[in-house]
């Protein structure tokens, strides 16, 4: 019973230590004049600690939850949304046109040293595809589809092959047709020693650049030096390039005849220092002198 009174009496003194008020006073050190005071309790205390502990953590769960700074809160980010997934996709597309522009560059490239992409690169290139697929389940109706497909391109590939592939019958450049690209003045002849490679020829503006001869093109696009150029591969292993265009007509993969209009004359690029054409042949991977087989004025 004694106990149980104590007990009560020790929580009531403490209740009342907490009601109990205080005055905090705050006075100047020199002349002890009272700058303010301000009347305290405990519980008042309490409450005012606890609320302000409740408001921080708050303001801290807001910020991380809210803020870019959640990333950095580790097991929190969702790698499979948002930025990183973000970065995931334009990295693929990124190397998707890393693989065609490798592609593009292998492909120029033999055309110019005159290492031509044969038929049966064509089919090693074709197996090795189907090779990487056959981990995936195949369904009897796709692979009839996909045969026929590859049969149709296999032979697109071909017809395309045969068109700029050089054959065993090759034509003596001699007899070959030229027409002009263009007719007017030679400003600048073919001079190799002096790194150049093509013949410039001076016409009036907006006189429009014709193709050589037949063929396909291999390039059309704009560079610091030579501005708009187009270049257009031919039978026999010759390949002719049109260069310092003010326009481009044609576009890569387009099939062009012997006469067509492929540019308009231009002044672009930084190497040209007024309106003309500088025209350039190359056979076998090596620049030949146009005016010996055509007449421009």
């Amino acid at each position: 019973m004694s106990t149980e009174n104590n007990e009560e009496k020790g929580w009531a003194n403490f209740k009342e230590k907490l009601q109990n008020t205080y005055r905090l006073v705050v006075m100047n050190d020199e002349s002890f004049e009272e700058v303010g005071s301000y009347k305290l309790s405990l519980l008042n205390l309490y409450i005012a600690i606890s609320a302000a502990t409740v408001l921080v953590a708050f303001l801290v769960f807001a910020l991380i939850f809210f803020t870019p700074i959640k990333r950095f809160v580790p097991g929190y980010g969702d790698a499979s949304s948002g930025e990183l997934r973000e970065i995931y996709e334009k990295n693929k597309v990124l190397e998707e046109k890393l693989n065609a522009q490798k592609t593009y560059t292998d492909s120029f490239r033999r055309m110019i040293t005159g290492d031509d992409e044969t038929e049966e690169d064509v089919q090693n290139e074709e197996i090795t595809e189907i090779d990487s697929l056959q981990s995936v389940a195949i369904i009897k109706e796709d692979e009839i589809l996909r045969q026929e497909v590859e049969e149709e391109v296999q032979s697109q590939q071909r017809q395309k092959l045969g068109a700029i592939n050089v054959s065993s019958n090759e034509m003596p450049l001699e007899q070959l047709y030229f027409i002009p690209p263009i007719t007017g003045v030679v400003s600048e002849q073919f001079m190799p020693d002096k790194k150049h490679y093509g013949t410039d020829i001076l016409a009036p503006k907006n006189t429009p650049v014709k193709a050589t001869l037949d063929g396909f093109v291999i390039s059309s696009d704009w560079t610091l030096e030579t501005g708009n150029t187009i270049s257009i591969q031919h039978s026999n292993n010759l390949i002719s390039f049109y260069k310092h265009n003010s326009a481009l007509l044609k576009e890569i993969g387009n099939s062009v005849k012997a006469g067509e209009a492929v540019a308009i004359i231009g002044n672009t690029g930084t190497l040209s220092n007024g309106p003309h054409l500088h025209f350039e042949l190359w056979h076998k991977g090596k620049p030949i002198n146009p005016e010996d087989f055509i007449t421009f004025e």
